[in-house]
């Protein structure tokens, strides 16, 4: 399993508010996951000629923003609460 994140998966709030990939990274960390983070840099928006670090994220989930999740399998999804939910529906010891 990967995790890409943009920066950093920092949990440091910053202006009451941690930061997404931060949120998303220790959720699959609290469910018993290790998975492997990928910095990606960037910022969504911007053209994938800009970021090309960024190229595997669209590959798998159509978009480039992160964090997003890659499973073993290829298949995942980009948005921290979708991976937060997942990550407690979905703990590493039911796995």
């Amino acid at each position: 399993m990967k995790i890409y994140v943009c920066y950093g998966a920092w949990t440091q709030k910053f202006f009451g508010h941690a930061h997404p990939c931060g949120e998303a990274h220790q959720a699959l960390l609290d469910a018993g996951y290790d998975p492997e983070v990928v910095k990606v840099y960037g910022l969504g928006p911007l053209p994938l000629a800009l970021q090309p670090k960024r190229r595997q994220v669209k590959a798998v989930t159509g978009r480039t923003w992160v964090p997003a999740i890659e499973f073993d399998d290829g298949s995942g999804f980009d948005e921290s609460a979708k991976i937060i939910e997942w990550a407690k529906q979905n703990p590493a010891a039911a796995s």
